[in-house]
């Protein structure tokens, strides 16, 4: 990407920030009137802000009986397996093993499976009035089939038919016999929604049972240290590469949808439909770069052949799963192979904690030590503590709280406080160890 193009993204992404916000306020003051429906308040909306890129001074054409859609649209598009997504070919996702997809999901029932049975999902919704009066207008799936990767979006073009697209979607599941669901955020937000929607029909979810791959937490164990943002956008640019910027605010959706309800004009939907389909792309490029960074950096750890801030990453996703011993294992190769400050400090405390939790004592004051040379108060805290309980050295363990309790003024009362009452206490047992009165 030349100058120019990276100049012409970034007025771009700071506009699309500009009308989020303007539509966030504005959607603040008139969610909190009474009295008024969730589309009767998208409405307001709707006339107190901008007509949203290019809509200005555009007239909107209303639906005639002959450019009228189906109240339920199904949108395909299909990518061959020797496709790339950025610098992913499409076809790694079925080279992901069960085993790692269940480390990566926490869930045992994903050993016996591979992403070729998996559904991938991803919604769009009415979003900013939150709980029941959230619709899911737009249901995004990908799956592999018929050596393809598939998406298919479900629209809801009327939004009295939620019904019936909910019907055809549970059906559509159904018959393809998906065995997991992927999702990024999915357990927070898409399936506990879906799952709102069905009920509300008295209809069961079509995915309830099914194990859940969330990778979003596996993504921030992996990568919060190393980026900016775990976004799924950024993550898609910065790690598989991939030529994509932030299409679309957030903010922006909903209110999109619902200026097309009224007048028809679908150019306002397009841009919808391609965020929707790019973020399923991106959930299958950063689930490969998961999976590999995964399988690649465990074997490469021990011949040294590893990227220090990749391997910090996977040494997070081993504590997580609490395997400590291979977290420990990686996490010193880590610190070996050159990590930022911040993030070989978060190294050493991670190391340090385990170290004490096992009592190998020599290697915990090496690193509270270490720790203690920059000021981090929290150490000599950890310092004191074992010169008091564990070497029965007072005087080294005054020293320390001493210490700490210079470092922590001004930065943690809590901690000073915690210092002050030590050294009185110590004070004591350093005057009864010597034979002479306490304070």
């Amino acid at each position: 990407m030349d100058l120019d193009d990276k100049l012409n993204q970034l007025r771009r992404e700071r506009d699309a920030r500009t009308r989020a916000q303007k539509i966030r306020t504005t959607w603040e003051k008139i969610d909190g009137e009474d009295g008024l429906s969730v589309k009767q308040k998208l409405e307001r909306l709707i006339s107190l802000t901008d007509k949203g890129p290019g809509m200005a001074g555009r007239r909107e054409p209303r639906p005639t009986a002959k450019s009228r859609r189906e109240p339920v649209q199904v949108i395909e598009n299909s990518y061959v397996l020797g496709a790339r997504y950025g610098q992913i070919p499409i076809s790694m996702g079925l080279q992901i093993p069960g085993s790692i997809l269940s480390f990566l999901s926490r869930d045992g029932e994903f050993a016996a499976l591979d992403l070729s049975t998996a559904v991938f999902i991803d919604l769009e919704t009415t979003g900013l009035a939150g709980g029941t009066g959230t619709v899911p207008f737009l249901v995004g799936l990908a799956y592999y089939r018929d050596e393809r990767f598939k998406v298919t979006q479900f629209f809801l073009d009327d939004m009295g038919e939620e019904g019936r697209l909910l019907e055809e979607l549970a059906r559509f599941v159904a018959e393809m016999g998906f065995k997991s669901v992927v999702s990024y955020n999915g357990k927070a937000f898409d399936l506990p929604l879906i799952d709102t929607r069905f009920a509300l029909h008295r209809t069961p979810s079509p995915f309830g049972g099914l194990p859940h791959l969330d990778f979003l937490f596996s993504a921030r164990s992996l990568w919060k240290h190393k980026y900016d943002s775990c976004k799924l956008f950024n993550l898609a640019q910065q790690i598989v590469q991939a030529s994509r910027s932030e299409d679309i605010p957030g903010a922006e959706v909903p209110l999109r949808y619902f200026q097309y309800i009224r007048g028809g004009d679908f150019s306002l939907i397009e841009p919808i439909l391609y965020h929707n389909q790019e973020d399923l792309l991106s959930l299958l490029g950063v689930i490969v770069a998961g999976a590999v960074l995964v399988e690649r950096n465990r074997e490469a750890a021990e011949r040294g052949e590893t990227d220090a801030m990749d391997l910090f990453g996977v040494a997070k996703l081993f504590e997580r799963a609490g395997d400590t011993t291979t977290s420990t294992a990686l996490l010193e190769k880590a610190l070996a192979g050159g990590l930022t400050s911040e993030v070989s400090h978060l190294a050493r405390k991670k190391l340090s904690g385990h170290f004490k939790r096992n009592k190998d004592w020599d290697k915990a004051l090496g690193f509270w030590q270490e720790m203690a040379a920059g000021d981090e108060f929290d150490c000599f805290r950890e310092l004191a503590m074992y010169f008091e309980h564990k070497a029965k050295d007072y005087g080294e363990a005054i020293r320390f709280a001493t210490e700490g309790l210079a470092v922590s003024k001004g930065r943690s009362p809590a901690a000073e406080r915690d210092f002050e009452k030590r050294l009185d206490r110590l004070r004591g047992k350093m005057a009864k160890a010597k034979g002479a009165p306490g304070r």
